[in-house]
């Protein structure tokens, strides 16, 4: 059994290296005056984001709840070289924002070419103790403005030849205890922008969808959460947040990220058991 294991896993990552060394190459200069909108971009993933797509010369609206922290980064998109860095506060939750912000985007940069999916809202981390009422909201603001920022801009996308970059997470594919209405969030995720993937492809859509699938990233958000909780390694924000401006800039379906995040999704339908022990032994949890 234990020869087996390593083939199989020996095989995956073969398979993983080969698929990576065929993957498209990515050419820095065709982001250059490339038209952004990123969401989530006041902090973490997302501000990190904004930066590279600034290195790049690309013209940049970002939004998220906080202004005056959106001004600081749009400032310094502005002198890492962005050729437009523009900013909107919204709130997602709120049903008319993700409407407000697409067509804000639209109008300053006369189109788009990314749509980058990237906000979240604020969730505990520990057991769930039956809040629906914030699950719903919670869905509204991680999943339904996903869909309504995506609806708006797809017009605009498809006259571009554009991407549509979303970004979700290993939890959205692995069920993880302590993050329940997160995680469900994410899997709708999945399910949505998958299925609109394969209707794009059949209507010979000129629009892109990446689906980002991240691994334990170190934002500050994060880490607040999960210390002392779990030893499991978290992994950079600038270097996650390049890996998706890539994988949408190279018009690629998946990216997973850690690498090893794939492996695990694949592993846990051939061992489901092995992978429940051990997520439920990541956790420093005494009932």
């Amino acid at each position: 059994m234990a020869t087996f294991v390593k083939i199989l896993i020996g095989s995956i990552l073969a398979a993983y290296l080969a698929m990576k060394w065929t993957a498209p190459s990515f050419h820095p200069e065709s982001l250059k005056g490339a038209r952004v909108l990123v969401t989530g971009a006041s902090s973490g993933i997302g501000e990190q984001m904004a930066y590279h797509y600034a290195r790049f010369g690309a013209q940049i609206v970002i939004t998220a709840r906080r202004e005056k922290v959106l001004q600081q980064v749009a400032e310094k998109c502005l002198s890492l070289g962005a050729q437009k860095a523009l900013y909107i506060p919204a709130d997602m939750a709120n049903e008319s924002d993700p409407d407000r912000v697409v067509d804000f985007a639209l109008e300053k940069l006369g189109g788009l070419d990314y749509l980058v999916l990237n906000h979240i809202g604020p969730t505990t981390f520990g057991m769930w103790e039956g809040d629906v009422e914030h699950t719903r909201w919670l869905m509204k603001v991680n999943f339904l403005s996903y869909i309504q920022m995506a609806w708006r801009a797809l017009p605009s996308l498809e006259q571009s030849k554009g991407s549509l970059v979303v970004v979700s997470s290993l939890l959205g594919k692995m069920p993880n205890p302590f993050t329940l209405p997160y995680s469900s969030t994410k899997f709708a995720l999945n399910g949505f922008f998958g299925s609109l993937y394969h209707e794009l492809a059949m209507k010979k859509s000129n629009v892109s969808i990446s689906i980002c699938t991240l691994g334990l990233i170190d934002t500050d958000s994060a880490m607040d959460k999960v210390r002392g909780v779990t030893n499991i390694p978290a992994y950079p924000a600038t270097e996650a947040a390049l890996n998706i401006i890539i994988t949408g800039a190279t018009r690629q379906l998946d990216l997973y990220y850690p690498w090893f995040t794939q492996v695990v999704t694949l592993i846990k339908d051939w061992f489901p058991s092995m992978i429940n022990y051990f997520i439920q032994n990541s956790y420093n949890y005494i009932p």
